[in-house]
């Protein structure tokens, strides 16, 4: 913009200097002249200069808006959590409409999609759906206001071109417990790329309270065949931005198989006894980042799962649940590592855990490394810092060690309220040692009646810099595992 400024202006000086008429701006049209023949020279000068200067000033606007573009549209996204409303107006003001190119526009309602909450809607967006994978044009689809009762969707591509689902309406499920194919979705979005989904605060209801109450998968240990409110599979350079999803049957949303996805302002909300309802699911992506959430489950907020690579969660509010967990890994075989997790400047409140990291006994081998849990805030929560290598939630695993190593993992920063005696729990395995295992600046006081907080530890020689309350390791895990408690015994530090 200082370069465009800088042409215009000496292009206006060279004009003011070599032509004896009245100045004009450049961009005026040019007024009819008298005599051709004397300004002839002159003109030709002032044109050529002045087409030079636009085409600069052409050039570096288009460079700049490519850059300034994308800034503008995340720092809107960034504002909305602030600023109620902010995303759209300021979107729809700049033309990006969440960073999507303009293009045509189909209305589902065009279509015969009613959005009285009672109809039947999924044919109307089944049928939207095949017209914008095939459309030769960036395409948007409307949802305006209303209730959409669907049932299940899958808005695969490829397609031609990008899709933007613009959205001031909700969705809203059957209520009936139906059982599908484990790991299926109710809203799929699947082999899309660039692919935009701007929510404007839209609702997903999974209307999963029904299913709740028949859900026996802690008696089975078979929970997957319920739907999942939103699964994203095979996403790339797609953004999700301000949707909530509440009170899914199944996990809120899985994220599977995909490439540089980002979440903004994606909400969960559903009350603690929803079982087996992990708030968002990661698994075998790379370069997702979730930002400006704010979850309440009866799960994990969080789950990580096998493959995750280069993930960075950020801003997130969590709580009520099971807090931010990487695992559960190890339960199967071939499971990928787990590399380059980042989570962030988080508040988690009335948690059963707060950051966790949890493998199964007798697992076969895997990794875990390059994990940060930096700058968060714990309030009442259970069990705040967790590595628990002994997962077992049913009670019948498997014999045996974990085999999943966990190496060069750092908490750092992490500050406030545990509601047991225990706020730090560093379990690792006795067949495969935690490895640089750091602690840094915790400050965590208890809230429990049972006295003042202490750490324990098992295998595992963390590295301490800077302020460490509770002090490190004051006792020590007891194995075997004995009807899902760990008995603690206090040793003295060498």
């Amino acid at each position: 913009m200082v370069m465009a400024i800088s042409i215009a202006n000496a292009a206006k000086d060279l004009k003011e200097k070599e032509d004896v008429g009245t100045p004009r701006l450049l961009h005026e049209q040019e007024p009819p002249k008298k005599d051709e023949k004397e300004e002839k020279s002159v003109g030709s000068k002032i044109k050529d200069k002045v087409k030079g200067a636009a085409a600069s000033v052409a050039s570096a606007a288009s460079n700049a808006s490519a850059a300034s573009a994308a800034s503008v549209s995340s720092a809107a996204s960034a504002a909305s959590g602030k600023i109620k409303g902010a995303v759209s107006p300021i979107g729809d003001k700049l033309g990006l409409k969440g960073g999507a190119p303009a293009g045509p526009s189909i209305d589902v309602k065009t279509c015969g999609a009613k959005g009285d909450g009672k109809t039947d809607d999924s044919a109307a967006f089944m049928d939207v759906w095949k017209k914008a994978i095939e459309a030769t044009t960036p395409t948007t689809i409307t949802v305006p206001k209303g209730d959409y009762l669907v049932d299940n969707l899958e808005l695969e591509g490829p397609s031609k071109c990008a899709i933007t689902f613009e959205m001031h309406g909700n969705f809203k499920a059957p209520s009936s417990v139906t059982t599908r194919q484990p790991h299926s979705g109710w809203i799929n979005f699947k082999k899309l790329e660039n692919f935009v989904l701007n929510g404007n605060g839209a609702i997903f209801d999974g209307q999963g309270s029904v299913a709740w109450k028949v859900n026996d998968c802690k008696q089975t240990g078979k929970c997957n065949n319920l739907p999942i409110n939103i699964r994203l599979t095979q996403l790339n350079n797609s953004k999700i931005i301000g949707i909530t999803s509440t009170n899914s049957k199944l996990f809120h949303m899985n994220i599977h198989q995909c490439s540089n996805v980002s979440l903004q302002d994606v909400h969960i909300d559903a009350p603690p006894e929803s079982l087996n309802t992990d708030g968002i699911h990661i698994g075998k992506s790379i370069g997702v980042t979730i930002r400006g959430s704010k979850i309440k489950t009866g799960d994990d907020c969080i789950s990580i799962g096998d493959g995750t690579e280069n993930l960075l969660v950020e801003g997130v509010e969590c709580g009520p649940g099971h807090g931010i967990s990487i695992g559960s890994l190890g339960k199967y075989p071939n499971e990928q590592p787990v590399k380059g997790i980042t989570i962030r400047k988080c508040i988690i409140k009335h948690t059963d855990n707060g950051v966790r990291i949890k493998t199964w006994p007798g697992s076969p081998p895997g990794l875990v490394s390059n994990a940060l849990f930096e700058d968060i805030t714990m309030d009442n929560v259970s069990l705040p810092i967790l590595i628990d290598q002994v997962y077992c939630p049913d009670g019948k695993c498997k014999q045996g060690p974990s085999k999943v190593k966990l190496e060069n993992l750092n908490f750092k920063n992490i500050n406030g309220t545990s509601s047991t005696k225990i706020a730090v729990k560093l379990l690792c395995s006795p067949g495969c040692p935690c490895e640089k295992v750091s602690l840094s600046n915790i400050n965590l006081v208890s809230n429990s009646k049972e006295g003042a907080a202490v750490s324990a530890c098992s295998n595992v020689k963390p590295i301490i810099t800077g302020k460490m309350i509770p002090p490190a390791c004051t006792e020590e895990c007891n194995s075997p595992f004995q009807l899902g408690v760990y008995q603690l015994k206090s040793v003295m530090i060498e």
